[in-house]
C-alpha cells in the first residue's frame, strides 16, 4: 500500500512540475521571434539561439518529465534551465520598490522550482513512470532476460575464487 502511495505521489509532483513550465514553454514555442526580443532586451548574444534551445528545453524536458524518461538528465537540465532563466530575466537587483519586489518573488519561484528538478533527479520517478514500466517488465517471467556477460575469446568461463 506504501508504494503504491509512494508512486502515486511521485507522479503528482512530475505533474504538478511539468504545469509550470509546459504552457509557456507551448505559449513560447508559439512566438520564438517575440522571446528571442525578450532575450535581447536583456543584452544576451545570440538571442535567437537561445530562445531556440530554451524552447526545445523548456516543451520536451516536462514532456520527459511527465512520462519519468531519463529522470537524472532531465531533471538536472531542467533545473539548470530554470536558474539561468531567473538570473537573466528576474533580475530584482536591478529593481527598486514595487518592482523589485515582484521580481524577487518570481525569482525565489524559479529557485524553488529548480530545487524541485533536482530531488526528481535525485528520487526518480517512480513505479508510475516509463523507466518503472520497463524495470517492471524485466521482472516478470517470460520477458525477455538480460544479455549475459559473453565469455573470453579462450572458451573456458572465468575461474572462481575459492572460498
Amino acid at each position: 500500500m506504501i508504494a503504491r502511495a509512494q508512486a502515486g505521489l511521485l507522479l503528482a509532483s512530475r505533474l504538478l512540475l511539468a504545469a509550470a513550465l509546459l504552457p509557456t514553454g507551448i505559449a513560447r514555442a508559439l512566438n520564438v521571434s517575440g522571446f528571442a526580443l525578450t532575450l535581447a532586451g536583456t543584452g544576451l548574444p545570440a538571442p535567437n539561439a537561445i530562445a531556440t534551445a530554451a524552447v526545445v528545453v523548456q516543451v520536451f524536458g516536462p514532456l520527459a518529465l511527465i512520462l519519468g524518461v531519463l529522470p537524472r538528465l532531465s531533471g538536472l537540465a531542467l533545473a539548470a534551465f530554470v536558474a539561468v532563466m531567473a538570473v537573466l530575466l528576474h533580475s530584482f537587483w536591478h529593481f527598486a520598490g514595487p518592482a523589485a519586489v515582484a521580481e524577487r518573488t518570481l525569482f525565489l519561484a524559479d529557485l524553488g522550482l529548480a530545487g524541485g528538478f533536482l530531488i526528481y533527479a535525485l528520487a526518480g520517478p517512480g513505479a508510475w513512470s516509463w523507466q518503472g514500466w520497463r524495470a517492471g517488465r524485466a521482472s516478470k517471467p517470460g520477458t525477455r532476460a538480460p544479455a549475459r556477460a559473453k565469455r573470453p575469446a579462450g572458451g573456458r568461463a572465468p575461474a572462481r575464487a575459492a572460498a
